[in-house]
């Protein structure tokens, strides 16, 4: 008789544990796969931009952003940017990695720079640029008397005179362009102590 009696009772420590396990158990067995996009450096390559020869900016670059395809490595779980769940090979597009880019519209910084070193005191950078008041302005003052000319040059070579759309200047993709930093509210200067 007692025999009876403790098996309903082992029944229901089973079916109570059961109850509080099976939540964990599920939470366990369902891991939430990462995107492809959150992976680490070094569990994916990118391939580079496809340049365009014309504006030297990558080929999809729209809003001052383009996409490369990125490759994750061999054996990797992720989600893929069409939020499919698979095991790569290393050979299979896993997600697309969004680059900078610039807007470009037809202005070539040799050309300005040319312009502004040989016919720099007729104002033809500045027409060239987009600038036509300053450029008659420098053509019937002869540059400012020379002085113009140089401040021009200068200007133009260290790329802060662009053209007058306010778009950039085509430069070679891998060529010396100028990125201009500055400090705000978004960037910390750390003080250098002395030894």
């Amino acid at each position: 008789m007692m025999f009876k009696m403790a098996l309903p009772r082992e029944r229901w420590s089973v079916w109570l544990s059961a109850v509080f396990l099976c939540p964990f158990l599920l939470n366990v067995l369902s891991v939430d796969v990462e995107k492809c996009e959150e992976l680490r450096l070094g569990q994916y390559i990118c391939d580079a931009p496809k340049i365009s020869d014309i504006t030297q900016e990558p080929e999809n670059c729209t809003n001052n952003t383009a996409s490369v395809p990125c490759i994750p490595a061999p054996n990797i779980t992720c989600r893929n940017h069409n939020n499919i769940v698979s095991t790569f090979s290393g050979k299979e597009i896993g997600f697309y990695k969004p680059i900078p880019c610039r807007n470009v519209t037809g202005y070539s910084y040799k050309v300005a720079v040319a312009l502004s070193l040989f016919l720099g005191w007729l104002g033809a950078d500045r027409f060239y640029l987009g600038y036509p008041a300053l450029g008659l302005l420098k053509f019937c003052t002869v540059g400012f008397c020379g002085i113009g000319s140089l401040i021009d040059f200068v200007l133009i070579s260290v790329q802060i005179v662009g053209p007058a759309d306010g778009s950039n200047y085509i430069i070679d993709y891998y060529g010396a362009r100028l990125t201009r930093l500055s400090i705000d509210n978004d960037t910390y200067r750390k003080r250098q102590t002395d030894m």
